[in-house]
C-alpha cells in the first residue's frame, strides 16, 4: 500500500508542479487558442454575394410579408382630413399627464414647435413675419379636436405645417400633445 502510494505520488507530483508552473508562467498579452473556431467566428455570407443554397441564389432575401422593422410603429392613417377624424375617434393618448411627461413635452415643444406656434401656443412665433400664421391652440376649434386628431396633425402635417413623423418619435409627439393641452388649460383658467 505504501509502495503504491509512493509510486502514484512519484508520477503525480511532477505533473502537478509542471502544470502549476505552466499556469503561473502564462503570457496574458497573447490571445487564447480557439477550438473549434467556427463557433467563435460565424461564417456569414455577404449580403450581395451569390448563395447556391437559396432558391434565387441571392444571400439577401426579401423580408416576409407584413414584417415591421424593430422600433418602428406603423401609423395606419393617410393625410386626408377624413383620416384625421378617424384617428381622432380611434386614438387616445397612452401617456398620463404627470410632471415628467409634461417636462419632456415642453422641451420638445420649445425645440420644434415654438418657432411657429409661439411660447404660449398663440400662433405668434418668431417666424410669423415670413410665413402665414399657424393656428393658435387657444381657439375653440383647437380645443375641440380630439387627442387622436391632433396627434394625426402633428404626425402627418396640415396646410403649411410639415409632418413631424420623421423628426419626432411617437412618444415625443404624444408628450407634446400633453403640453399643448396644458397650455390650453392654462389659458382657460386665466379667463
Amino acid at each position: 500500500m505504501k509502495r503504491t502510494f509512493s509510486a502514484i505520488a512519484f508520477f503525480l507530483l511532477p505533473v502537478i508542479v509542471i502544470g502549476g508552473m505552466w499556469i503561473l508562467n502564462r503570457d496574458v498579452t497573447t490571445r487564447n487558442r480557439e477550438y473549434p473556431t467556427q463557433m467563435g467566428v460565424s461564417p456569414a455570407q455577404l449580403s450581395q454575394t451569390e448563395n447556391p443554397v437559396l432558391p434565387n441564389r441571392m444571400t439577401l432575401q426579401k423580408p416576409p410579408k407584413g414584417t415591421i422593422a424593430r422600433g418602428f410603429m406603423p401609423f395606419h392613417y393617410g393625410s386626408e382630413p377624413e383620416e384625421a377624424k378617424r384617428a381622432g375617434a380611434e386614438l387616445t393618448n397612452p401617456f398620463e399627464s404627470n410632471d415628467e411627461n409634461l417636462m419632456r413635452g415642453k422641451y420638445v415643444y420649445e425645440k420644434n414647435c415654438m418657432v411657429c406656434h409661439g411660447t404660449t401656443g398663440g400662433g405668434d412665433g418668431p417666424i410669423i413675419p415670413k410665413f402665414p400664421n399657424p393656428p393658435a391652440f387657444k381657439t375653440e376649434a383647437s380645443r375641440s379636436l380630439a387627442d387622436g386628431e391632433l396627434f394625426h396633425v402633428i404626425t402627418r402635417g396640415r396646410n403649411n405645417m410639415p409632418p413631424q413623423e420623421s423628426v419626432l418619435s411617437a412618444a415625443d409627439r404624444w408628450k407634446v400633445l400633453l403640453y399643448i393641452r396644458e397650455l390650453q388649460s392654462e389659458e382657460q383658467n386665466t379667463k
